[in-house]
């Protein structure tokens, strides 16, 4: 969730540095790309080194949609589709990848199934070449097959006893329900063991299409070479997706529910209402967050619960936006004997930031950082092109990244409180911990 949350706040941070990678001199130019045969992708040029990098994704493609019985379908294709395909085998394909140094990788999320392809410029032919391969002719072999299984089952059985992943299963079962949302990604034993060549046949037909799929591309390569490369590693694919359908949701919150676990450390996770990317107030939601939780040493949990009595080594909030239900989340990890006091702690800010709101110099400080510092941590030719794909998911427009940093200097004292005082709801915050905690949890 972090992850998501990074790629759907992390564009808006890009404008400051021009990403170091570019010429100082140079703006940072997104063009929209259209091929012959209609391939749309938004690209950064960068001719400083001889590399290209290109990031997709297939949007309503993710893990929500696994049919029932067939729970870890999106994730499994994930680890599978570069494993083979048209005429060569696993170790064939994988062997020129690495021969080439050409890095390609798959992901299922919740939402989206999305892809990242690294090549050197002198490469990129044959880079392309297999990621259309990957897409439109994997092959599935049953070697494949049983090793990628086999990992996944590994994957299982140790968040089978792992706090965090118990304590991130358990909370979106209470909050979710029968929803999809509730289910793993990563699916079940019983589901995992299924899973056949036909499911990720059906699902490879079904969800890779042109009409969701969003292209991002940086580095060294043309509006016009690019182009030709658009058609070659998508052309193939049919024009349509056949994905069903997934219903918004409300999240409901409110309850506290402890797994007991024997363990000397317990993990929390807590989470409440959130707010759309959409939504207008979206940016002074997101400097609020950072002033109460997400802006590391400098936020106020980080303050009480670390800095002024030790009780955890790191605590944190942030806001979490699926494309059917918002939430702000955080989590917290520390001692049987302390969670309580931290969840009561964490619950008093929670409370605090509702009722007084921030102060000028707390706001001050926050733009002063989000406008400033953290751009520096996007300058690779990577993050530009999952930018690029991140923007045109959330139709921020091609000129977002020159008007970023505007919208955060336009959040005023007055619209962090008001958010502050509509958005936060600390009588509706739902708790999982996991562990064996001491006394009674009280948010």
């Amino acid at each position: 969730m972090k992850h998501l949350l990074k790629n759907l706040t992390g564009v808006a941070f890009a404008s400051v540095a021009a990403f170091g990678l570019i010429n100082s001199a140079q703006a940072v130019e997104v063009q929209e790309v259209i091929s012959d045969g209609g391939i749309r992708a938004w690209l950064i040029e960068d001719h400083l080194n001889p590399l290209m990098t290109m990031d997709i994704a297939f949007t309503g493609a993710g893990a929500a949609t696994d049919p029932d019985g067939k729970l870890g379908l999106a994730n499994m294709v994930s680890g599978l589709i570069d494993e083979g395909a048209g005429e060569m085998d696993s170790q064939t394909f994988r062997s020129e990848m690495e021969n080439r140094s050409i890095s390609l990788s798959f992901d299922a999320g919740r939402d989206d199934f999305s892809g990242s392809l690294t090549t050197l410029t002198r490469e990129r032919d044959t880079a392309i070449d297999l990621l259309r391969l990957a897409l439109s002719e994997p092959r599935f072999d049953d070697e494949a097959i049983e090793r990628i299984r086999a990992q996944i089952v590994s994957g299982l059985k140790r968040a089978e006893n792992d706090p965090r992943d118990i304590a991130s299963r358990t909370f979106f079962k209470s909050i979710f329900g029968d929803h999809p949302y509730a289910r793993p990604v990563s699916g079940t034993f019983e589901t995992v063991a299924g899973l056949n060549a036909n499911d990720f046949r059906s699902f490879t037909r079904n969800a890779f299409a042109k009409d969701n799929l969003i292209v991002g591309v940086a580095g060294d390569i043309s509006a016009k070479e690019l182009g030709p490369l658009l058609d070659e590693a998508f052309g193939s694919l049919p024009d349509h997706s056949k994905l069903p359908s997934i219903v918004d949701i409300t999240p409901t919150f409110g309850a506290i529910d402890v797994v007991e676990q024997d363990i000397p450390q317990s993990q929390a996770i807590w989470g409440q209402k959130g707010i759309k990317r959409t939504d207008p107030d979206f940016y002074a939601a997101y400097v609020m967050n950072y002033i109460l939780g997400g802006g590391g040493f400098s936020s106020r949990l980080t303050e009480e619960v670390r800095e002024k009595r030790g009780l955890a080594y790191g605590v944190y909030s942030y806001l979490a936006d699926l494309d059917h239900a918002e939430m702000m989340m955080g989590g917290v990890a520390t001692r049987n004997d302390a969670i309580g006091q931290s969840i009561s702690l964490i619950s008093t800010e929670w409370t605090k930031m509702k009722e007084t709101g921030v102060s000028q110099e707390e706001l001050d400080n926050a733009k002063s950082y989000l406008t400033g510092a953290f751009p520096l941590r996007f300058t690779s030719l990577g993050n530009l092109s999952g930018m690029l794909v991140g923007m045109q998911k959330e139709d921020l427009g091609m000129d977002f990244l020159d008007r970023r940093n505007s919208l955060v200097d336009a959040v005023t004292l007055e619209d962090v409180n008001r958010v502050a005082s509509d958005l936060m709801d600390p009588a509706n915050v739902t708790v999982t911990v996991v562990g064996k905690p001491e006394g009674k949890l009280v948010f």
